[in-house]
């Protein structure tokens, strides 16, 4: 297993983690933790998120427990 291929893009305002939007609210949910934090492989769709949510993009690798601003922030 190759360690790179679990890492993903998540979505970073300030000190906390984009999880996702409260079930039959418009309100968003966040967290002090990139475990909680929604994960995506895709590029385009994390940067629509941020750009949507006013947050950056971090990269997160939950096997090696790092996270770290993405270059593309």
């Amino acid at each position: 297993m190759d360690i790179r291929e679990k890492t993903a893009l998540v979505i970073r305002r300030g000190n906390e983690y984009l999880m996702g939007r409260i079930i039959y609210s418009t309100e968003l949910r966040w967290s002090l933790s990139p475990w909680d934090a929604w994960r995506t492989r895709s590029r385009e769709n994390a940067e629509l998120v941020a750009g949507k949510t006013g947050g950056e993009l971090w990269l997160f690798n939950p096997v090696a427990g790092k996270a770290r601003k993405s270059i593309w922030a």
